[in-house]
Parts: structure tokens; sequence; C-alpha cells
């Protein structure tokens, strides 16, 4: 709270001189070590301080109309000489603002390094505070994992986000999406091979009207870079603060295995006492995962099964069916 009332201060200071305004959040996706945690500058004057790793500011008003330098300095510098990198700006009036920080700043250690991944602000200048409309959810997705490749984000065989490289935000902008809770698969750059699966729940996070940034953030080989934060999908919600994970779920094989899941029939749905389970090929294991991923319920399967669930608290799960052939296919149930 003390920082965000010294960056109102510093803040209103810069719009008193300015009438002019735009709204800007700035988002901290720099897995590199070296700058874990940062100072931030702006004009020469420390903006904020010990401003860490997976963490956001809420959506501010800041001067527009005007040059605006920004410093990225270690933590507890001394002064604006000790920055590591800088920009300047200038802001559209009533313009919003996403400002992603990521890359790599040391000259060794990581893979690929600063040379090819180096750091940087990755600015979005159609930013949004809500939803374009009620009821929905807004959802705009930056690539900010410097060793992952470009990928495509599918949610079932739907495909969400194509062609995302590092350092850019999604090519269509934001997403207008139903505030569900789904699963999001993130592919290869083709779609035929899925690298991570994740819950996206939406709607348990009480995401209606929202407008958020989904950020790829860490290292898909840690060991490779310092021993630094694994890969994962994570959430800056407008009100800022620490980024919220999207929970991991255990991968498919394929993407068939995971559109091609009509041969199995789960129900009934929802369900509050018994849960059915009825496949035209034999499954070697059946799980029941809840919204983190986390297994509550796995058994050995074959083409039949009736599971008592009653013990399970309310809302949302996913059931993942094994099949001997390897296939995996999962579906959405939901516990009254």
């Amino acid at each position: 709270m003390k920082k965000l009332i010294t960056l109102s201060i510093l803040l209103a200071a810069q719009i008193a001189a300015n009438a002019q305004t735009a709204r800007v959040q700035v988002i901290h996706n720099c897995a590199d070590g070296a700058a874990d945690t940062v100072d931030v500058y702006l004009n020469g004057t420390k903006l904020l301080s010990s401003f860490a790793f997976r963490t956001a500011t809420p959506f501010i008003d800041a001067p527009a109309g005007v040059p605006l330098t920004l410093g990225i300095a270690p933590n507890h510098s001394a002064s604006v000489m000790d920055t590591i990198y800088s920009t300047t700006v200038t802001l559209t009036a009533s313009g919003e603002y996403v400002v992603v920080a990521d890359g790599i700043v040391s000259a060794s250690g990581y893979t690929p390094g600063s040379a090819t991944a180096p750091f940087r602000l990755s600015v979005y200048d159609m930013a949004r505070e809500t939803a374009t409309t009620s009821g929905q959810t807004d959802v705009l997705v930056e690539h900010g994992a410097t060793d992952a490749p470009t990928v495509e984000v599918k949610a079932g065989s739907s495909v969400l986000v194509s062609g995302l490289s590092f350092g850019n935000f999604c090519s269509t902008g934001y997403l207008n999406l139903p505030t569900s809770n789904d699963t999001l698969y993130v592919t290869n750059s083709t779609g035929s091979s899925i690298l991570y699966t994740y819950s996206a729940p939406l709607a348990a996070l009480s995401l209606a009207d929202s407008a958020i940034t989904v950020l790829a953030s860490g290292f898909v080989d840690s060991a490779a870079n310092s021993n630094r934060p694994s890969f994962g999908l994570w959430v800056a919600l407008r009100e800022g603060g620490a980024l919220i994970p999207l929970p991991k779920l255990e991968n498919p094989t394929s993407v068939e295995s995971v559109t091609n899941n009509s041969a199995a029939q789960v129900f009934p749905n929802p369900v509050s006492d018994y849960l059915n389970i009825v496949s035209a090929v034999d499954l070697s294991r059946i799980s029941i995962m809840d919204i983190t991923g986390r297994v509550v319920t796995q058994l050995n399967g074959n083409k039949q099964a009736r599971i008592d669930v009653s013990n399970l608290s309310q809302g949302i799960y996913m059931v993942r069916l094994e099949t001997i052939n390897g296939e995996v296919s999962t579906k959405k149930i939901i516990k009254e």
C-alpha cells in the first residue's frame, strides 16, 4: 500500500503540470534473476521500489502528450544513474496501455541469452480495463518466455491464438471469451503437438466483465537458465498485485486425443452422487481433477465405471480418460 501511495503522489505531481492523462498498467515478467526485483524511474525520479517478478501495478493515470523516460534499475538503486535499461515514450491522451517487462539482462547463465532475447518493455497501446461485452471476459495474451517456441493456444479444437512468439502480444488483440471454466492447450506453431495444458477458471475467479492479461512466463528449461522459475501461464488483473497462476494439467499426447473424445460418455452432468463412464474402447486409467489440476480421484478403468463423487465439494472438475492405446481425452463436469 505504501508503494501505491508513493506512486500516486509522484504521478499526481507530474500530471499537475500537464492536464492530459492516459491509463497505464506495468507488469514485471522478466524471469532473469538479475532483475528479480527492480526499481522503476520516471524522468529521473524513482517511481517504484522493489517491484517484484510476476507482479503488476494497477491501471494508473499517467501524464500524456509529453515525453516520459522510464528507467529500470536493480533493487535498492542509489539513483537513476544505476539504470540497466531506459526508453522514452509519449502517451496519447485518454489512451490505455499495458507495459510488460521481459527478456534477459544477464550476459551469461541463460539460453538464449541477452544477445538474442534482450530485456525490453513491450507496450500494448489498445489496452482495456473492462470487457467490451457484458458477462464476458476480455483476454490479452503476451508471450514473455524467452526459451519457449512460437505457439498456438487452443480451447478444444478452436484456435484462440496463432503464431505467437516471444516479446509479442496476440496479433488479433483481446479475445472476447465466455466467462466459463475451460481447458487451454498450448501447442507448437502448427497446432499438431500439445506442449502444455492449463485450466482457465474464468468463472471460478469471478472475471465476468473483466479485461485481463495472460502472460507466458518463466523458462521451459529451468536448468539451462540458472534454475529460474519454470514456464507457466499467469494472469494480471486490472487491480494489479501478484500475478495469478493458471493451474497446469497433465498433458494429453496429441491434439487429436483431446478433440476426438466422442467415444466416451460421462454422465450425469451436473452430478451429485455417482458419475457413470461408458467408453467404446478399453480405458487404462480414469482421473478426476479439480480446477487447480490436483487429482482428487483416480482408478484403473475398463469400458465402464461408476464413481462415487458425493464427498467432493461443489464446483468444476475435469475427468481425464486414458485408453490402453495411450490416447487421452478430457471432459468437464459440474459437481452439485
